[in-house]
């Protein structure tokens, strides 16, 4: 597997056609960055809804592709819903389930996220399950509610005996939107311990911990001991920022071969 993860969700910031023009300079780029080219590093793009169809077109083998969210049923009378099925039907890889906003904005609960996230793994997709504390706490405090949020999250997948990877994306809620991401000392503390509970989930090997949260260039660096990569928002809209983080991925990756 590659060293690094680093995903970039758009939310709704992007218009159709800005998003394909985005797209457009990530994939060249992906497709000439050494960090990609040599396996040092891996991508994905999650776009709205509408746009996944030409994002996959233009990504297609230099960046996995995926949706901001899905619905708990298959199939069936739910206007305005999108079904892991049909996610997946599209060539999808991933999904993002129970971002904070998703929480704040839309009252979805624990019961909402663990059942998305068992619809992602029973259709193969790779749910980037967000999770992190409302309030600062401790960092040992904050790794436990993580843990906490995560094992909810994987209660009913497990139950049912699904299997698969995760890309748990730890998220502070009082650090997402901010000028500045979580100080790196916390980051590592709390990722520490997160990572360690989900390098143990058996029954969904190959499972990785990234942060967001005001992620951006300089952060990789700062961090990377104790991650597996960033989750990037508005610090991404511009290409170059993302050249800059594929250039710290390179050179820790580099460094730590030698080493």
């Amino acid at each position: 597997m590659p060293r690094f993860l680093l995903g970039v969700s758009l939310k709704m910031y992007f218009g159709h056609a800005q998003t394909v023009a985005w797209c457009r300079a990530v994939a060249e780029l992906a497709r000439t960055h050494a960090a990609v080219r040599e396996g040092h590093a891996e991508l994905f793009v999650i776009p709205t809804y509408l746009s996944v169809p030409a994002v996959l077109e233009i990504l297609d083998g230099v960046a996995v592709v995926g949706a901001q969210d899905l619905a708990t049923a298959d199939s069936g009378a739910f206007t305005g819903e999108v079904s892991g099925a049909e996610i997946a039907e599209l060539g999808c890889g991933v999904v993002e389930v129970g971002h904070a906003e998703r929480r704040g904005l839309f009252g979805e609960t624990d019961d909402i996220v663990r059942a998305k996230t068992h619809a992602a793994l029973r259709h193969g997709l790779v749910p980037v399950l967000c999770v992190g504390e409302a309030a600062r706490l401790a960092p040992a405090d904050a790794a436990r509610e993580c843990i906490r949020q995560i094992e909810d999250a994987l209660a009913s997948a497990r139950a049912a005996g699904c299997r698969g990877r995760v890309v748990v994306a730890y998220e502070p809620h009082w650090a997402i939107g901010a000028a500045e991401p979580a100080e790196p000392a916390y980051i590592r503390a709390v990722c520490a311990r997160v990572r360690k509970h989900v390098r143990g989930l058996v029954d969904f090997p190959g499972s990785a911990v990234i942060y967001g949260g005001s992620a951006r260039p300089g952060l990789l660096a700062e961090v990377a001991g104790d991650v597996d990569g960033l989750f990037l928002g508005r610090f991404a809209h511009r290409p170059e920022a993302l050249d800059a983080i594929l250039d710290e991925a390179l050179s820790l990756a580099t460094a730590g071969a030698r080493a």
